[in-house]
């Protein structure tokens, strides 16, 4: 039996921690994954981070559009009760807000 398993991050850096997560330590399919904006507008999440913000280097200013409109959702197929708790856990470790 399949369950969707879904979640929301505050920024898509943390998004895309927990797939790289799901993936490379624990051998889940990307395709199973999808990560996409909680709402109808396309979202960097709540807050900027990554490249979005301005670096260390003076030559690197922060950016003021980009498009901070809610949150980022993660939704993962868990084919098991056990692949369920694994991706909870994922979700957890970088800030999932539910699921």
């Amino acid at each position: 039996m399949t369950n969707l398993v879904a979640s929301t991050f505050a920024t898509r850096r943390d998004a895309e921690l927990v797939v790289e997560r799901l993936v490379q330590t624990h051998g889940m399919e990307r395709d199973a994954i999808q990560v996409a904006p909680e709402g109808e507008a396309n979202t960097v999440g709540d807050r900027p981070s990554g490249g979005d913000v301005e670096g260390d280097s003076p030559s690197v200013d922060s950016r003021s559009d980009v498009p901070i409109a809610g949150r980022v959702k993660v939704v993962v197929s868990a084919e098991t009760d056990d692949e369920e708790q694994t991706i909870r856990a994922a979700f957890v470790e970088f800030g999932a807000k539910d699921g």
